[in-house]
């Protein structure tokens, strides 16, 4: 019986991996939507494109973004929390705004205030061998100030005598 059972888990996992396969060029929007679901948002970009963002929550670390030309056709999907993306996001502070950041990025896992500078900070998780995040400041005027990679609170263990 527990036999059956993990095989059971194993293949409904692996399906679940297949049904996330990343849509291709060529899919329409409705494929992309009846194979993904509903997105996260939709961003307007030149040219006729409208971006499409599915971010997996606060403690998710992919967020895909695919594009879908003025016809309805998927023309680019890629997976944006990576390290390489987000150094090159780094490479271009300050001075990006807020909404070219959500086109870029996607939504924040984290957003907090930012403290005595006001603006905010935003976090966003991804994988990593280390437990870390990319976070960015951004002022009350919405223009971006600077950005970083930190440890990710998740993964600070209080002290403990014991350990």
């Amino acid at each position: 019986m527990r036999h059956t059972l993990a095989l059971i888990l194993v293949a409904a996992a692996l399906s679940g991996c297949a049904a996330m396969k990343p849509p291709q060029p060529g899919w329409s929007e409705q494929q992309t939507l009846a194979h993904w679901g509903a997105p996260t948002s939709r961003y307007a970009m030149p040219d006729g494109v409208t971006r499409l963002e599915y971010a997996t929550g606060p403690f998710g670390q992919s967020t895909w973004m695919i594009d879908v030309d003025a016809a309805g056709r998927v023309i680019a999907a890629q997976q944006v929390l990576t390290e390489d993306k987000l150094r090159a996001v780094q490479g271009r502070l300050p001075g990006m705004s807020r909404d070219e950041l959500l086109r870029t990025l996607g939504r924040p896992g984290e957003r907090r205030g930012g403290g005595w500078q006001g603006g905010e900070v935003w976090s966003w998780r991804y994988q990593t061998h280390e437990c870390w995040w990319f976070q960015i400041s951004i002022g009350d005027d919405g223009i971006v100030r600077d950005g970083a990679f930190g440890p990710d609170w998740r993964c600070e263990r209080p002290f403990d005598p014991r350990n």
